[in-house]
């Protein structure tokens, strides 16, 4: 069988490994597979490469345009998934642990996409916050915006999944703008380098955005500046190894560490055997130790349970354990794979003896080799449960993690005991909770919360569209304190910000206004050629403004907007008790009418470029309108942005001012207009 050659891509070659390649075995027959590394890697070239070539390609790109970039990249991916199934058997990875890694890489990079394009401005420079006025009359403002780091980012990935570990990292830093240097685990690099392969082939790629280490990192970290960042999953050793290089600690180079954690799951005490929850807790904990081969982050790794329900506990998963076929991945039938090497055999074998001498075995035998298939030269263990009877003064099995399908169940008194067992972890990236108690919850929320990253709550109500306990979802953080690493990842924009420098700005409204892309409240104000709902998207300037003539609110007016809507609340239509409410002088007009003559007043009639209104903003009523008073308004282009080659969505400020230029209400407006 001929070896593949995982290869690196450096300063914009492909680099086959070198004379000391480390051979690389097929998890499932014990065979040299692939060889990886040894090569000898300019890592300077690499880091030039990217901070010369890739970070300044992409920062020219606003964050649209690098979601659009993203889109392209996960279909590009998504057209070569078989290619990548089939490349994974050999992981010891099964076709159900294919949909998580290779589909859930694809279903990241896509949310990522999404959330760039949605809830990102149309331009290069993130705003975060409001505005803070700094001074009586406005004229001297701040705020927070967020820029891309102009350096490298350093992806350091574990080898359970090669490609969702690579793209959960990739997708927000090249959506904050930044090129990468991304170092999978040896053991699965050749996954991830055919990834690498399919998303630099395609081109969507600026020059320089995305590079490969497929080996050592040789002493890249030690030529890395205070511009860069290193995003890091694996074991605690090795993490506190690399964050602790001289150079990263003399540049404060930004380290991101997600790590493996002791993760739990709580079965509430109001759940019993005959409940839909009990049966969805042994469910979520069988998948936890059979997924991957329980060779995840988040899997569950202490199961804590009522100290009367853990026999019943015991019995029902050791049940569904015994119904699981464990063997060859690529044979129909078979639900649990392999473990990714001989190598990570005998670490979870000498973890779980560790964890054994303080619990006692309760299903599975470490020496079982019954094994679905011709594997007998395989990475393949058979799932273990273990039961500690002393919970409270055992130290392994709160310390211990065997990286495979090895739990243990331990017994609580009350919902206290259980939140001090779940924190005795000292840190995770996720706790479960299966409770149909509200009280419960919010009892774990606040008991549990400052320990665990992520606090997973289920029950008969959603269970049924609920993600599962170990599936980190890229809307939502993934990190956790402690002994999780201290890290966090995903999140939505708050992954993408990682990626950046938070800078804090103080200027005159117009200043800000240059900078963010936005007007601000303050800045020069344009008048247009012509009323501004006649103007294309492409016409309207930021700034561009309004302010249209004044009209009479009459007593009439407010009588019949109450009788027409129905809306006959006594502040409009009592004038005793309207005068006895210490906000209103009198009877006052409603706030919907004020808004409806603030469109009557700036609105063209005539059919034009504004194509529809689609929603409306931060609406406040400052000050009461009564019968008698007048009020005008000023429409501003607060921002523009992209949504087809066809139109583009006008974010418009609108306020509303009296007689006497008492502001009256004030609101955001959005409309789409035609290019």
């Amino acid at each position: 069988m001929t070896l593949m050659k995982v290869s690196s891509f450096a300063a914009g070659q492909w680099i086959a490994p070198g004379a000391n390649a480390r051979p690389i075995a097929s998890a499932i027959t014990g065979l040299p597979l692939a060889e990886a590394g040894g090569a000898d890697l300019d890592m300077q070239a690499m880091i030039d490469y990217a901070r010369d070539k890739g970070g300044p390609a992409l920062r020219e790109m606003g964050f649209h345009d690098r979601a659009k970039m993203l889109k392209a990249l996960a279909m590009e991916l998504g057209q070569h998934k078989q290619e990548l199934y089939d490349l994974s058997f050999d992981t010891g990875a099964t076709q159900s642990d294919h949909m998580i890694d290779i589909d859930g890489g694809v279903g990241t990079v896509f949310v990522f996409a999404s959330k760039g394009r949605r809830e990102m401005p149309d331009g290069k420079v993130y705003i975060d916050g409001e505005i803070e006025q700094l001074s009586r009359n406005g004229t001297f403002l701040g705020m927070h915006i967020a820029t891309p780091l102009q350096g490298v980012a350093v992806h350091i990935n574990a080898f359970n999944f090669p490609v969702w570990g690579m793209l959960e990292k990739l997708a927000p830093t090249l959506l904050a703008g930044v090129p990468a240097i991304v170092k999978p685990a040896t053991a699965t690099s050749y996954v991830t380098e055919a990834a690498v392969r399919i998303m630099l082939d395609s081109g969507i790629l600026p020059e320089g955005a995305l590079q490969l280490i497929s080996g050592g990192t040789g002493d890249l970290l030690d030529r890395l500046g205070p511009q860069d960042i290193v995003s890091f999953t694996g074991s605690a050793q090795t993490a506190s190894m690399l964050r602790s290089n001289p150079n990263i600690l003399k540049n404060s180079v930004r380290f991101v560490a997600e790590q493996d954690s002791l993760n739990a799951s709580i079965l509430g005490p109001d759940v019993t055997p005959s409940t839909a929850e009990f049966d969805l807790f042994i469910k979520e904990v069988h998948r936890e130790m059979t997924t991957k081969a329980g060779q995840k982050c988040t899997a569950i790794r202490r199961i804590i349970a009522p100290e009367d329900q853990v026999q019943n506990v015991i019995e029902a998963l050791s049940a569904r354990l015994d119904k699981t076929v464990i063997g060859d991945p690529r044979a129909d039938g078979v639900r649990m794979g392999a473990l990714v090497s001989a190598g990570q055999k005998v670490d979870v074998l000498e973890k779980a003896a560790a964890i054994g001498s303080e619990s006692k075995l309760v299903y599975g035998n470490p020496d079982d080799n019954d094994f679905a298939g011709d594997v007998d030269a395989g990475a393949f263990v058979k799932p273990m449960l273990f039961h500690c009877e002393t919970p409270d003064t055992a130290t392994i099995v709160h310390e211990c993690e065997a990286f495979g399908p090895v739990s243990t169940i331990m017994g609580y008194r009350d919902i206290a005991h259980a939140i001090e067992l779940a924190n005795k972890g000292e840190g995770s990236l996720v706790a479960s909770v299966i409770t149909g108690s509200g009280d419960v919850a919010r009892d774990v929320a606040m008991g549990a919360g400052a320990f665990h990253g992520r606090l997973y709550f289920n029950n008969a109500t959603s269970m049924k569209e609920s993600t599962g306990h170990g599936s980190p979802l890229p809307h939502m953080v993934h990190g956790g304190p402690g002994r999780a690493g201290g890290g966090e990842e995903m999140g939505g924009v708050r992954g993408v910000l990682h990626y950046m420098q938070r800078t804090a700005i103080q200027g005159s409204p117009d200043i800000l206004t240059s900078i963010c892309g936005r007007w601000v409240p303050g800045s020069t104000e344009i008048t247009g050629p012509a009323h501004p709902f006649t103007r294309k998207y492409g016409e309207l300037s930021i700034g561009e403004t309004l302010h249209t003539k004044s009209r009479k609110v009459t007593l009439a007016d407010i009588e019949k907007f109450a009788h027409f809507t129905g809306d006959t609340f006594y502040a409009h239509m009592d004038s005793e008790a309207a005068k006895r409410n210490p906000f209103f002088p009198e009877r006052v007009a409603h706030g919907y009418l004020l808004l409806s003559f603030a469109a009557g007043l700036f609105v063209e009639p005539n059919e034009g470029p504004v194509l529809a209104n689609t929603g409306l903003d931060n609406l406040r009523f400052m000050k009461p309108v009564e019968a008698g008073d007048s009020m005008k308004v000023r429409l501003t282009v607060k921002a523009k942005t992209r949504r087809t080659d066809e139109y583009g969505e006008v974010r418009w400020h609108v306020t509303l001012t009296n007689q006497d230029d008492d502001l009256v209400a004030e609101y955001e407006l959005l409309t789409m207009n035609a290019y």
